[in-house]
């Protein structure tokens, strides 16, 4: 049965979704932008089932108690430091990580300073930082779609225009969603400070020198990309498997950006067949 629960680190609580057995191994996932934990709510009861230990966190800036201001707080290394910091907070020391959107992009640095703690890694729509990179470099349809990007690096007026019509254009992203979804990321949104840290993330890691390289990945790797996606092309999706150095698995879907909502059981199904591959043989029923 899930639960809401709060998860103290430092001066930062995080709201977290929980279920399954606190014995069992962990997987940790997490959200990308716009949305919270709760995209990940019904899948995590299926996970639960098959004997895991589930946490979802409402990521930094998207918890109310843990919603620093300054865009120095939202560097990739805070981001990262916050997830490892929940897993001690819990007792957790290795784990498996799933992890959409942003989420992806703070997990493949997590797997790649981290391996030890790593069990399985898969990541969903946004492939390795150096696969992203080259493409946006090279690849002119890559340039076209993160566009968005420059835009989100803007000052104040991006808040404004995204809170426009009750969240119009997050609406627009959003029309794939249940309405208790829906609800749940709105009463995120719609506070200033959660807005804003949000955008932070882009702002404190895109441009010149921002983002320190990261290098091979040797985790087990499961890597799922829908082919009509908005933000990421199949140049950015071909190249992922230059970094793979461990079993390396991508699944490429009829689909676009938002794949948990639009194709939830091939997901679903890939996940779940992915973290039993992978659960510890002294785990495993």
């Amino acid at each position: 049965m899930q639960q809401i629960k709060q998860i103290k680190v430092g001066n930062l609580e995080f709201d977290c979704i929980v279920t399954g057995e606190e014995k069992n191994e962990a997987v940790i996932f997490l959200h990308g932008f716009p949305e919270t934990s709760f995209m990940w709510s019904k899948i995590m009861e299926k996970i639960a089932s098959l004997g895991f230990y589930c946490i979802a966190p409402n990521m930094r800036g998207y918890s109310k108690n843990a919603c620093p201001k300054g865009v120095k707080n939202y560097t990739i290394e805070n981001l990262s430091a916050d997830i490892l910091n929940i897993a001690d907070a819990v007792n957790v020391d290795k784990f498996h990580l799933v992890a959409h959107d942003w989420g992806a992009g703070i997990g493949w640095n997590i797997v790649y300073n981290n391996p030890d703690r790593i069990i399985s890694w898969t990541a969903l729509s946004i492939p390795h930082s150096r696969a992203f990179g080259k493409a946006i470099k090279t690849d002119k349809e890559q340039k076209k779609k993160s566009r968005y990007i420059g835009w989100f690096l803007i000052p104040i007026i991006p808040e404004i225009m995204l809170r426009k019509n009750d969240f119009e254009k997050f609406r627009r992203l959003w029309k794939h969603s249940s309405p208790e979804e829906l609800k749940n990321y709105l009463s995120v949104f719609k506070r200033k400070q959660s807005l804003t840290a949000a955008l932070n993330y882009y702002r404190a890691n895109f441009g010149k020198g921002k983002r320190k390289p990261i290098g091979n990945v040797s985790t087990p790797t499961l890597f799922i990309w829908g082919k009509n996606d908005l933000a990421v092309g199949a140049k950015a999706a071909e190249y992922n498997h230059r970094y793979m150095k461990g079993d390396y698995t991508f699944l490429e879907l009829n689909a676009g950006h938002w794949l948990i909502q639009t194709n939830y059981l091939e997901v679903e199904t890939a996940i779940a067949e992915h973290l039993s591959k992978y659960k510890s043989v002294a785990n495993k029923v």
